[in-house]
């Protein structure tokens, strides 16, 4: 494995002695896409109570991203397609990176938290390679998605979009993956979101980062495939039908 470049982590097989690997230590893990509300989450997880390791972000540029790219790599669409060519070698995706690391204990005492996975592959890997970890599934319909997306401003959420003169509901409709994602009256509800002042390129762009994470990861099969976990295992959230003081409240109450 490339040598990880992340305070208190290295690859397990290169760790110090004494070092945790995180392969047999009870991380919880928050399983969810873009847009979910895991954010909510971890700020009823972190502080005194648990340790957030370096989220997703930093692990795939640490470990998937450069193995295969000569340098920092922030177009969101760029990103899926060299974490799906490092999914073709490594099957358990972002849960085999990160259960391949260890963790200085002086560093990372826990109890460790991590944000998170994705799609049925890595939630399938995690789930039957490390049994010590538990899970937090947060969903969120896609509508609902591209909505946080432009609400939160994070520079993190951007890719390379064209708008043309074209009506935006048509440019929505003739994005890649757009017709089995989205029903007719959530292309919509999502050209509508002009009316509200949003940015109609803005809105293109946020939508296109929903469709591409959604191509290359299904929450769907994800969520169905934890559901078979037993209740100690798994904790089921519906962000849309519980408020924020909900999830905290069900968070505080299950772990």
């Amino acid at each position: 494995m490339t040598q990880v470049l992340l305070p208190g982590l290295l690859p397990s097989d290169a760790a110090p002695p004494g070092w945790t690997a995180l392969a047999l230590s009870p991380l919880l893990v928050l399983v969810g896409v873009t847009g979910v509300g895991k954010s909510t989450a971890l700020a009823t997880l972190g502080g005194p109570a648990g340790q957030v390791l370096p989220d997703r972000r930093e692990v795939t540029d640490a470990v998937m991203i450069r193995s295969l790219s000569a340098g920092p790599v922030t177009d969101r669409e760029e990103r899926f397609r060299l974490t799906a060519r490092y999914r073709e070698q490594h099957p358990g995706g972002m849960a085999q990176a990160l259960g391949g690391l260890a963790a200085d204990p002086q560093v990372w005492p826990g109890p460790l938290i991590f944000d998170g996975l994705r799609g049925l592959d890595e939630v399938q890997y995690a789930a039957q390679h490390y049994p010590s970890w538990r899970f937090v599934s947060l969903h969120a319909p896609d509508v609902v998605r591209v909505r946080r997306l432009l609400g939160r401003a994070d520079h993190f959420d951007r890719v390379e979009v064209q708008l043309d003169a074209a009506p935006l509901l048509q440019q929505l409709q003739a994005l890649t993956g757009s017709a089995a994602v989205f029903w007719p009256d959530d292309l919509q509800q999502l050209a509508a979101l002009a009316q509200e002042g949003h940015r109609p390129d803005d809105i293109l762009a946020k939508t296109r980062i929903v469709l591409s994470e959604r191509l290359n990861y299904d929450p769907a099969a994800a969520r169905a495939a934890l559901s078979a976990l037993p209740p100690e295992r798994v904790l089921d959230l519906d962000t849309v039908a519980l408020s924020p003081a909900e999830v905290a409240a069900r968070l505080e109450a299950w772990r």
